[in-house]
């Protein structure tokens, strides 16, 4: 066989391996996302969206390695070689990644333990966000202020975490203040009043008012009203709103901190104006 047979069975040969390798490509990847898909919904319906989600993502990864694999047998290439390779960098990266592998191994532990699930609402260290993944390495917040957060899983491990949707009711509760001359049953009245007109309020649990305490200018309330978990922020508004119309239609005093001022002997003295009986009075301070 001259050269010039030997150039062109070997180029044969090549176009040959780059169309099977091609048609690996072409078959493979629509076939892995279709799997991918479907492991993903059996998951989220059977179980939980993070489960949906690492199932999908088992099956993506797992399909890109097999694919890897054959494209390479396909070329001829021998993987002994590189799984000896893959050996001495999996055991250097080992050591170097005690923090990825404690991520991990944390992560699985948050898989199986379930305290939040995507779509949960979730308060860690001060950070209040919607669970947007739960990943091998770390979980991915959604704040309301529209900003995206990692928090890595060790750091949820070790960190109290507030699940604020977890149960279907929430509590909110609210400081109500009243002058010490106000007679506390009828404010009593005022607010449940309020509580039962209250379109989110729930009646069972029944609203609570708790005596707090005696303050330094006003008698201090708990006003404690219950409500579904998804109108909770609802409840909040709309009552202290509604708190505050009551009092002022019924009369009912809401004291604030009263400051005095003073200049001090080398300042000037402040221009205090008195209104009376439609006359202006001015007087200047000495």
């Amino acid at each position: 066989m001259d050269l010039f047979n030997i150039y062109n069975y070997l180029s044969e040969e090549i176009v040959r391996q780059m169309v099977r390798v091609l048609l690996i490509f072409i078959i493979s990847i629509p076939v892995l996302l279709i799997f991918r898909g479907w492991a993903r919904r059996f998951f989220t319906k059977k179980y939980a969206p993070h489960y949906g989600m690492l199932a999908g993502k088992v099956v993506f990864y797992s399909g890109i390695i097999l694919m890897i694999i054959t494209v390479l047998g396909q070329l001829g290439i021998s993987l002994a070689p590189l799984l000896a390779g893959a050996g001495i960098v999996g055991v250097a990266l080992g050591f170097a990644s005690q923090t990825s592998v404690s991520n991990i191994i944390s992560g699985l532990f948050l898989i199986a333990e379930q305290p939040f699930k995507v779509d949960d609402i979730i308060n860690v260290g001060g950070t209040i966000g919607i669970v947007m993944s739960i990943d091998v390495l770390s979980v991915k917040l959604r704040t309301f202020d529209n900003k995206f957060v990692r928090i890595p899983n060790e750091t949820i491990i070790k960190t109290e975490v507030t699940n604020l949707t977890r149960f279907p009711i929430r509590r909110f509760d609210a400081k109500v203040s009243v002058a010490y001359k106000e007679d506390i049953e009828k404010v009593r009245e005022i607010l449940l009043d309020v509580a039962q007109k209250n379109q989110y309020s729930l009646s069972d649990p029944e609203p609570q008012i708790i005596f707090n305490a005696f303050g330094s200018s006003s008698i201090d309330l708990d006003f404690r009203i219950w409500a579904p978990v998804d109108e909770w922020l609802l409840v909040k508004n709309s009552i202290q709103e509604e708190i505050k119309k009551q009092f002022d239609e019924k009369g009912i005093e809401i004291p604030f901190p009263h400051v005095s001022f003073y200049t001090g002997s080398e300042s000037k003295p402040l221009s205090i104006e008195l209104v009376k009986n439609s006359e202006t009075l001015e007087q200047d301070t000495d």
